[in-house]
């Protein structure tokens, strides 16, 4: 169910029994409720659990979780493992499930995921490995809540202040992983948990090496200190040879993110919608595709995920019309004279700077100009986009397997911790997404979501740009590796790498 804003993230290793990872940036936190960037939940995903989660084929698998059962639709029933320990040595109950529920609803919690959890009426303890989860109405989301790791009672019960505790960057967990090293643009390391509930995972340290230099990370895959990496499109066409073809393997699919320009809705210059046409009139999205990605994506039409049912195949993105995008503006007192002008700021470390160059050439045909800001991602993070600093910036979204627009599109989210950066309000949208909330028909729901796909891009307040094409490789000594809807590491606590 969890949702992050940028992905960054690529593997290594050195040794058979150490994954030498690389990111990009750093995380502020690793809590999972509260981490909000994509490092900090990947990293957060390897320390902690939630009581269900994915499988290889996207279904539904039990972690924390020994059972699940809807007593109606509105009663939901847990039972848990009994052999699970904090990595402390602790044991899991039914305690810590109501804790972290009672934590994410915290008024002194600023979490955009607690949105998902307002629908619940109480969280019952039955039994130190029972709870049953009574909700409000029929939720669409009742079971896939709950793949929001849960934290240790016993650690925290008494912290004053969770957002800013020492917790956040020392964390107990039940997971496969424990967190050995933890540094603001240094290293992360994290060790092998020998009380794992599954096994102990036969990797034993990953290390993620901060890199935010991209072409140091690639010279790294390429000397073969890598097991594990993703590949520019860039690098796939042009920069790998058949040496490097011979030591990995290469498994390309549609990556479930999409880039965007967000648009400061609250900001005079683009509360009238022709703005907001004239702009995207006047980008060329497949120019996009084909420059930075060598055609490997697609263009982005809307919010939701190609190939599920919430996604709309009869909205098109628009062509590349400058004429038309010259009489909007001309409609609404710009020329060549006083032309439009805003600042798009983005973050390094990701393909972000190139493709603002490109837009900027682009919407320059149009007589708009754009300045550029370029950031490094925390600062970008803290000092622009939380507080809602910009004018519009050039970001990424991850795309769910379920879409849920609440957390983006409505205009709640808006509020503090909210990821509803941009200021989107929208009366039908609003009303779209708290009705689809209570339909647990899976064809209505989509059909629902359908109808809020075409009036979200109808209102512009993104320009969706591209889907882009996830190019990963791994060490072919590395078994067992099988690709999936949810990424090659998926039983990561399996790997074994060969001499």
């Amino acid at each position: 169910m969890k949702i992050f804003i940028l992905c960054m993230f690529t593997c290594s290793t050195v040794f058979s029994s150490v994954l030498h990872m690389s990111i990009s940036a750093s995380p502020s936190r690793i809590n999972p409720i509260i981490s909000t960037d994509s490092i900090g939940s990947q990293i957060s995903r390897w320390v902690f659990n939630g009581l269900i989660s994915y499988d290889k084929n996207a279904k539904i698998k039990m972690e924390l979780a020994k059972s699940y059962k809807f007593l109606d639709d509105t009663t939901l029933e847990f039972e848990l493992r009994d052999d699970v320990l904090w990595s402390d040595g602790k044991p899991f109950t039914a305690k810590d499930v109501l804790f972290t529920y009672e934590t994410i609803i915290s008024p002194k919690i600023f979490t955009p995921y607690a949105a998902s959890f307002t629908h619940i009426k109480s969280v019952k303890i039955i039994n130190d490995y029972k709870v049953v989860i009574k909700y409000k109405y029929p939720y669409f989301q009742a079971l896939n809540i709950w793949m929001m790791e849960i934290l240790p009672m016993h650690i925290l019960q008494n912290e004053k202040d969770l957002m800013t505790s020492k917790f956040n960057q020392s964390p107990i967990g039940t997971g496969p992983y424990t967190l050995e090293k933890f540094s603001i643009s240094s290293d992360i390391v994290i060790q092998s948990n020998p009380k794992y509930f599954v096994h102990k995972p036969n990797i034993d340290k990953m290390i993620f090496h901060f890199l935010p230099d991209r072409s140091a990370q690639f010279l790294m895959l390429k000397s073969k200190k890598l097991d594990v990496g993703s590949l520019s499109p860039l690098q796939f066409e042009r920069q790998i040879d058949d040496d490097f073809k011979k030591n990995f393997n290469i498994y390309e699919d549609i990556a479930h993110v999409y880039s965007y320009v967000g648009m400061n809705l609250k900001n005079k210059k683009f509360k009238d919608k022709r703005v907001r046409e004239a702009l995207s009139y006047a980008i060329n999205r497949q120019e996009l595709v084909d420059i930075l990605y060598f055609g490997h994506g697609r263009v982005c039409n809307g919010p939701f995920l190609p190939g599920t049912g919430a996604y709309n195949k009869d909205v098109k993105a628009p062509k590349q019309d400058i004429n038309r995008a010259k009489k909007l503006l001309k409609e609404l007192g710009y020329d060549d004279k006083n032309p439009f002008e805003f600042t798009l700021t983005t973050n390094t470390g990701s393909s972000g700077a190139y493709a603002a160059q490109i837009l900027q050439y682009q919407l320059k045909k149009a007589g708009i100009i754009m300045h550029l800001r370029v950031m490094e991602w925390q600062a970008f993070l803290n000092t622009v986009v939380k507080p809602r600093k910009f004018e519009a910036v050039l970001m990424a979204w991850s795309l769910g397997l379920k879409a849920n627009a609440y957390s983006i599109w409505h205009s709640e989210s808006s509020k503090k911790g909210g990821f509803n950066y941009i200021g989107y309000k929208n009366e039908k949208v609003d009303f779209l997404i708290k009705k689809a909330e209570k339909i647990i028909d899976q064809d209505k729901f989509d059909a629902i979501y359908r109808d809020m796909y075409k009036e979200i891009t109808d209102d512009i307040p993104y320009l969706f740009l591209v889907i882009p094409n996830s190019i990963t490789v791994v060490n072919k000594k590395i078994k067992p590796v099988s690709p999936s809807i949810i990424g090659v590491m998926h039983n990561l606590i399996d790997w074994v790498k060969n001499p």
